[in-house]
């Protein structure tokens, strides 16, 4: 990878967007972007300038940052609706991490495979990610497709291919298959943070383990495990579903390359008049 194609991994996250909104005229890795693949500034204002870095990244450089955003916007807003649907992002499952999840009647793993990935740890992570979830889905290109399907065919997983056109391909796709046959009770546990699991303690048994705070994780587990699993995995889905909900008022306005960063962070969202202010301002002004 060139160092010049590494800033563009570097420019769509939390840090950097949040330096721009509160600095002046600190942009070291916006600077670099903007020498490198923009051929002009004169009186443009950042909205248009960022939109500008998106479109070049969506012909020549379709990073894990844009196969997550196409996801957004395609599923979550396009497909469903950030009132009843729940995404996540670089969820730790056993020794894997989870790059979007979908979750609504029903949760979908999405593992992200760009044109820049190889297949080498594949088969490794879909075993992890079928220890917590019943539908797990890849997305790659078109030009992975082929190898993709060869290696899946006799798979549940599910493989959506993002086109040349940005779209999600209605022709080369298939369908995840739910399969809770590899569920795991620790696995599943340890997806969950405290309140989450006690929660779900509580509202199974009433109560929670009495005992000391050096054996509490262990008896939370125990009790965790007696439950029947699809009643677990249920329970669980109900706790990950309230983790990410979207309170911003006017999401809407959020630009489409941005939405993604947006959504998954906290602290864009309680900043985002903010950033809002910087992306009217006019480049260096």
């Amino acid at each position: 990878m060139s160092s010049t194609n590494h800033v563009l991994n570097r420019f769509f996250t939390q840090s950097v967007f949040l330096e721009m909104s509160t600095k002046s005229k600190n942009y070291s890795i916006y600077d670099a972007i903007i020498r490198c693949f923009l051929s002009s500034t004169e009186n443009k204002d950042n909205a248009t300038l960022i939109n500008e870095i998106y479109t070049f990244m969506s012909k020549s450089y379709r990073n894990e940052y844009f196969y997550q955003n196409t996801l957004l916007n395609k599923l979550l807003l396009g497909k469903h609706s950030l009132k009843t649907t729940t995404a996540l992002s670089q969820i730790p499952i056993a020794k894997s991490k989870a790059d979007f999840i979908l979750i609504n009647g029903k949760a979908v793993v999405y593992e992200i495979k760009t044109e820049l990935d190889s297949f080498e740890r594949l088969e490794h992570q879909l075993q992890d990610y079928f220890k917590a979830f019943d539908h797990v889905c890849i997305v790659t290109s078109e030009k992975q497709y082929e190898r993709a399907k060869q290696m899946l065919s006799s798979t549940p997983v599910g493989i959506y291919v993002l086109t040349s056109q940005n779209t999600i391909s209605r022709k080369y796709r298939q369908e995840p298959i739910g399969d809770n046959t590899y569920l795991d009770y620790t696995t599943i546990f340890k997806v969950l943070r405290k309140q989450e699991y006690e929660s779900i303690l509580m509202q199974y048994y009433g109560q929670l383990p009495i005992t000391s705070q050096v054996f509490y994780y262990e008896a939370c587990l125990e009790w965790f495990s007696k439950i029947p699993i699809q009643t677990a995995y249920t329970l669980m889905l109900g706790q990950l579903k309230k983790r990410n909900q979207c309170h911003l008022s006017n999401f809407s306005d959020v630009p489409y390359e941005l939405k993604s960063l947006v959504y998954f962070s906290k602290t864009l969202k309680s900043n985002w008049n903010s950033i809002n202010n910087f992306l009217s301002q006019k480049y260096g002004g």
